[in-house]
Parts: C-alpha cells; sequence; structure tokens
C-alpha cells in the first residue's frame, strides 16, 4: 500500500503532530508513504529530519504522484481542495475542526472522511456529507514519562482567534499563578502540575491528550470534541469559558493535591486505553482498506 499525504501546515500544531506520528506508524506496518507539505515549514523539516519520503507541496506534484499511490490522504483544508483539484478517486480526508462545511463543492469529492471526533462527525453530517463516507478516528499521542512538576502550562495559540490563551492567561492571574504558554508541550509538560486547555472551537484537543498521556490534570473548555476526551471530575475537569470558573478549576487542582493526583492518573489510563498512535494507526488503516477493497 502506498499512500500519497498531503499537509498544507505553516506551524506545527496538532494535526501535523498527527500526521507525523501516522507515516511513522505506517512504515512500521509496511506502508510507504509520501509527505507534499509548504516548502520551509516546521512539518516539511521534521519530515526530512525523520527520514521520510518528503516534496514540496505544489498542484503540479499532487497531478504527477497521485497515479503511483494507491490513495491520496489530506490532513488540512489546502490539501483537501488540491486533493479534489487532482479529482483522485481515492482521496481520503481527515477533518479536524469544528466549523461549519463550507465548500460543498470538494466535499463531494472524498471517498472517506476521517472526522476526530463524534462532534465533527456531526458538522461534516450537517454540511451535507453522507454518514457512511464518515469514520470517527481520534488523535493518537505517545505515552510520555509521568510529569512531577509544579508549573501551570497553556499551550502558546494567542495568534488563532478561535483559540483562548488570552483568556487562560487572565484566568491564571485570577487564580494567582503564573501561565506558562508553551511551544513545546512534550518538553514542557515534563514540569506541570496543572494543563489548562481553554478554546472557543476544539475539534478533539490533542494537546490536551498530551498532557493527560503524561499524567497531568487538564482543565478544558466545554466546547466541540473535549467532553468525548474529558469527563468532568473523574479524568480531568471541564469548565465555561469564564475567568471564574476556569480560576476555580485551577485553584481546585493546586490545592488538593490528591484529588489532582487522582485525576492525573484516570487522565493517564484514558489515553492507554482508547487515545494512543497505535489505536490511531489501526483505524486509518481500516479505513484505507475499505476505501481500496
Amino acid at each position: 500500500m502506498r499512500i500519497l499525504h498531503l499537509d498544507a501546515g505553516k506551524e506545527m500544531r496538532g494535526g501535523q503532530w498527527q500526521a507525523l506520528r501516522l507515516m511513522e506508524g505506517l512504515a512500521a506496518a509496511g506502508v510507504e508513504s509520501t509527505l507534499l507539505a509548504r516548502r520551509g515549514r516546521p512539518l516539511i523539516e521534521a519530515a526530512r529530519q525523520r527520514g521520510w519520503r518528503v516534496e514540496p507541496l505544489s498542484l503540479a506534484r499532487v497531478m504527477l504522484l497521485a497515479h503511483r499511490h494507491d490513495l491520496i490522504h489530506a490532513h488540512d483544508a489546502r490539501g483537501h481542495t488540491l486533493g479534489a483539484i487532482a479529482r483522485s478517486g481515492r482521496l481520503v480526508v481527515s477533518r479536524r475542526v469544528a466549523f461549519p462545511v463550507r465548500s460543498r463543492w470538494k466535499y463531494r469529492r472524498c471517498r472517506a472522511y476521517l472526522a476526530v471526533s463524534e462532534f465533527v462527525k456531526l458538522v461534516l453530517v450537517a454540511g451535507g456529507v453522507p454518514e457512511e463516507k464518515i469514520a470517527v478516528v481520534y488523535d493518537g499521542v505517545p505515552l510520555l514519562e509521568p510529569a512531577r512538576g509544579s508549573s501551570v502550562v497553556a499551550p502558546a495559540n494567542a495568534g488563532d482567534p478561535r483559540k483562548g490563551a488570552p483568556l487562560a492567561v487572565e484566568a491564571a492571574s485570577l487564580a494567582g499563578v503564573e501561565l506558562k504558554l508553551s511551544t513545546d508541550l512534550e518538553r514542557d509538560l515534563r514540569d506541570a502540575a496543572v494543563f489548562v486547555y481553554i478554546t472557543h472551537s476544539e475539534g478533539l484537543g490533542s494537546g490536551a491528550l498530551l498532557a493527560m498521556s503524561a499524567g497531568v490534570p487538564v482543565v478544558a473548555s466545554n466546547v466541540g470534541g473535549l467532553p468525548e476526551i474529558v469527563r468532568h471530575g473523574e479524568n480531568g475537569l471541564l469548565v465555561d469559558n469564564a475567568l471564574p470558573a476556569i480560576a476555580a478549576a485551577v485553584r481546585k487542582l493546586l490545592d488538593n493535591p490528591a484529588f489532582a493526583r487522582r485525576i492525573g492518573d484516570a487522565a493517564r489510563r484514558t489515553v492507554m486505553e482508547r487515545f494512543t498512535v497505535d489505536h490511531m494507526v489501526r483505524r486509518t488503516m481500516e479505513v484505507y482498506r475499505q476505501v481500496l477493497s
């Protein structure tokens, strides 16, 4: 099996990390992958460092390589557009975002959709995508070493208006703690006691999953697909996007170490049971086989 992956992401965010982890898992399963990504961007450099077959993304390259691969897997909106223009009969698209479907033209030109959550699946159905073309494939994250720290960490996504970094910063100040905005979660989670994931729109929340894999208790917005991974009071805390609610949740975890430890342990078990990279690769392979059958 040979897969042509398309990703036009300008930054290394959740979708780009998932593409890399998928390619690594596919290679272990004997599947060949070629990645087309933006020239000079972090994803193409990260793929090259790992030894993957990778080339700059362009419509010409998609058109040239499409017939040399068994199917195309588009990982973002731009990749979806290029795959649709290439008119491959075997186009698979990962849908990670929670906002409504905008282009019905390109959404008709796909054999299967990998929705990152049940919430995203509902968004696709509402946008006119037939339910039988949608498979829910949750993100997979590596199992990190258990964290042993005292810092309060949040993702540094202030440039994205759909995310809630400014709100998280204000809430941390209200809670009387300093918030560390991280651009390298795997590194900074080692020293974390609480992870704050505030967002106004979310397909699933791979950053929250990464924190959970390290046993770090998560305070997350009660939006989008996040309730599918965070069960309030069991393996994390879900909050409204309001300063008092976020601050109170952070303080509850910091002021009750035994409670925070129980939440963190349950979060780590959740990842081990449902959200590993192996789970994600296996479910993706099932969809590939269905498309190729």
